[in-house]
């Protein structure tokens, strides 16, 4: 029997010194509180990363909708669109370029000449483009600057002053033409034919091409 167990005493309720009872260590408070809060935390933000791939898998991202809004832009009705309706407001904003004055063909001098060895192109040419109402000034032989050097349609030729627009007007009448400029001071164009020139276009065509050389189509929107 051990010193320390009373008298009486003995069995299971012996001391020995080997074996006693331990007492465990009381938690501390902040430390469960922080372990608390570390769990709400991290709660949270699993709860917000699924949230964010739902909206991904959903197309709902502000980015996506931020790209997808870009694509429409926003227009403004012109004026009168409330009153005339959907059709006013379109035709509004199909008439918003203006028309491009051009001179007409009556106001506009050439010159034919022929750089070519075929005969009597000048002249079959000059009267065509008097039938579509030009002005036919000289026609003849290019001069030697030109005479048989002229490989592609034809020359264009002007003075520096000249109307950029008549050069447009007269281009409508044959295609693949260039256009250059000399010391001239007159408001005439030279149009000098080359190797490469088989006929004019056809009016039908020449009168298209100046429709939309007089009206242009309108330039898209722009964001």
């Amino acid at each position: 029997m051990s010193m320390l167990t009373p008298p009486g005493m003995g069995g299971k309720y012996r001391v020995t010194g080997a074996a006693y009872p331990r007492m465990s260590r009381k938690r501390s408070r902040p430390r469960i509180v922080l372990a608390l809060l570390g769990s709400v935390l991290a709660l949270a933000l699993v709860g917000y990363g699924a949230l964010q791939l739902i909206d991904v898998f959903r197309g709902d991202s502000p980015k996506r909708n931020t790209a997808a809004g870009a694509k429409d832009c926003p227009t403004t009705p012109p004026k009168g669109a409330a009153k005339n309706g959907p059709a006013a407001a379109t035709t509004a904003s199909a008439a918003a370029k203006p028309a491009v004055v051009l001179p007409p063909p009556g106001e506009i001098t050439v010159n034919v000449y022929n750089a070519t060895p075929r005969a009597g192109l000048a002249k079959a040419v000059g009267d065509e483009l008097a039938k579509r109402g030009f002005v036919i000034g000289h026609v003849g032989n290019a001069p030697a600057d030109f005479d048989k050097k002229v490989p592609g349609t034809g020359i264009l030729l002007g003075s520096p002053t000249t109307d950029k627009a008549a050069y447009s007007v007269l281009g409508t009448q044959l295609a693949g033409t260039t256009q250059q400029t000399d010391t001239r001071e007159g408001a005439d164009i030279d149009l000098i034919l080359g190797d490469a020139f088989k006929e004019l276009s056809t009016k039908e065509d020449a009168d298209k091409a100046l429709a939309v050389l007089a009206n242009p189509a309108p330039a898209p929107a722009r964001c």
